[in-house]
């Protein structure tokens, strides 16, 4: 497999069990910079260690709309400098796979990967400034729901429903270039003589006033 093209460019398609193993991959990452930033924490003994696993279809990249938020700003003086670092790395290397992979996954559904908007971008923007808006309003729990079903929509989409069978606008079909690929390659044979040589017999009519009966 081309991991550069897996992991981080935006062309052709991908099915679901590699959209999965990206998420595990990611996961997998983040628990090593976890482990680095407690491991940094616990030399300088400012903390003691502790395991933490998260599970986040959107691979952990929520943290990358802070960027919008000016309250996220005045966390930045007291933040640990090693932790920050590691945040804003693996934030941005997390957000490349993910939108790689997502919408390689999106083309395998015949989608453009600008859907990524509704399923994740417009629920992520308002999650980052849902503590803002008054909690006992109706027309916020309307919202939220509107906002909310594409998400669970693009969930559906993208790690549950199979992509377009045969290919698409956007290339063949993964399923079927994997099947060409193990499939067995075809058993070479030495030139059997016997076999490949055709012999026929010569043809010729008898002779005049001659004639050959059947079942003679």
């Amino acid at each position: 497999m081309d991991w550069i093209w897996y992991l981080f460019r935006f062309d052709g398609r991908i099915n679901r069990a590699l959209l999965w193993q990206a998420l595990l991959l990611v996961m997998m990452l983040a628990c090593m910079l976890g482990m680095i930033d407690q491991a940094i924490k616990v030399l300088n003994g400012a903390a003691t260690f502790a395991f933490n696993f998260k599970v986040d279809f959107d691979f952990g990249v929520d943290d990358i709309f802070n960027v919008v938020d000016p309250r996220a700003y005045r966390q930045l003086a007291t933040a640990d400098r090693a932790t920050l670092i590691l945040k804003v790395f693996g934030t941005l290397l997390f957000l490349w796979i993910y939108l790689a992979t997502a919408t390689k996954r999106l083309h395998d559904r015949d989608r453009s990967g600008w859907w990524l908007v509704p399923f994740f971008v417009v629920p992520a923007l308002f999650d980052q400034f849902s503590d803002l808006l008054p909690t006992n309003s109706n027309w916020v729990l309307a919202v939220a729901w509107a906002v909310h079903i594409p998400w669970f929509w693009g969930l559906v989409e993208m790690f549950i429903v199979p992509g377009t069978s045969g290919d698409n606008r956007f290339g063949p079909d993964p399923l079927a270039v994997l099947e060409d690929g193990s499939a067995p390659a075809p058993s070479t044979k030495s030139w059997d003589q016997q076999s490949e040589i055709e012999f026929v017999p010569p043809s010729a009519s008898p002779p005049g006033g001659m004639h050959v009966k059947r079942g003679a």
